[in-house]
C-alpha cells in the first residue's frame, strides 16, 4: 500500500482506495457531523445551566384585614386595616395603573409608584399622606371582609400577580392566610 500525494488516504496500488479507507473516512465524517450537532444543541443547554437574571416579582406579603381595637370607622381604625406588597427582587417595579382588589370589586389603583426592589408598602384603607412605605386608599369604610375575603393584586395589563385568602371562600392559587393576618 501507498501514501496517495496528500501524505493522509492510504492508497492501494493502481491508484484506488481501499474500501476500508472510504468507510473510515465517511464514519469520521459522520462523527465530525454529529459532534457539530451535539455542540450546537448543547450549548444553548449549558446556557440555560446558569442563572437567569432576577426577574421583578412583586407579592402579597402580609394583610392585616381584621382592624384591631374598635371598628368605629376612624381614620385610625381604617388604616389599622391594611394589605403589604413586597418586591422581591432587587429592581424597582412600575406599579402605575396596577391594581389590588378585593373581592367584592373594591379596587385600589396604583398611582405613579415605584416600588423599590427588596422595599415593602403597606396599603392602608383609610386617609393620610403617601410615602415610600406607606400609601392610602382614602376610603370612608372598610374594604376586607374580617370573616372571608381575598385580596388580588393585578398589574396595569390586567394580569394575575398575586392574591391572598381568609376565611371559608377562597379563589385559586396565590397565598391563603388562615387563622393569623401574616404569612
Amino acid at each position: 500500500m501507498t501514501w496517495a500525494r496528500d501524505g493522509r488516504v492510504p492508497v492501494q496500488p493502481g491508484g484506488l482506495v481501499s474500501s476500508s479507507t472510504v468507510t473510515a473516512r465517511r464514519l469520521s465524517a459522520a462523527a465530525l457531523a454529529a459532534a457539530a450537532i451535539v455542540g450546537a444543541v448543547a450549548l444553548p443547554a449549558s446556557a440555560a445551566d446558569h442563572a437567569r437574571p432576577d426577574r421583578p416579582k412583586v407579592e402579597i406579603s402580609a394583610v392585616q384585614y381584621d382592624s384591631p381595637g374598635p371598628e368605629d370607622r376612624s381614620r385610625r381604625s381604617l388604616n389599622k386595616e391594611w394589605v403589604e406588597l413586597t418586591n422581591t427582587s432587587r429592581h424597582t417595579v412600575n406599579l402605575d395603573g396596577w391594581t389590588l382588589t378585593n373581592r367584592d370589586g373594591r379596587t385600589y389603583t396604583f398611582d405613579h409608584y415605584r416600588l423599590e426592589g427588596r422595599a415593602t408598602v403597606r396599603i392602608h384603607t383609610g386617609e393620610g399622606r403617601d410615602t415610600d412605605s406607606d400609601l392610602y386608599m382614602d376610603r370612608h369604610n372598610y374594604v376586607w371582609d374580617n370573616y372571608s375575603d381575598t385580596a388580588t393584586l393585578r398589574n396595569d395589563h390586567g394580569r394575575f400577580i398575586d392574591d391572598a385568602s381568609w376565611g371559608g371562600r377562597h379563589h385559586h392559587g396565590g397565598h391563603h392566610h388562615h387563622g393569623g393576618h401574616n404569612r
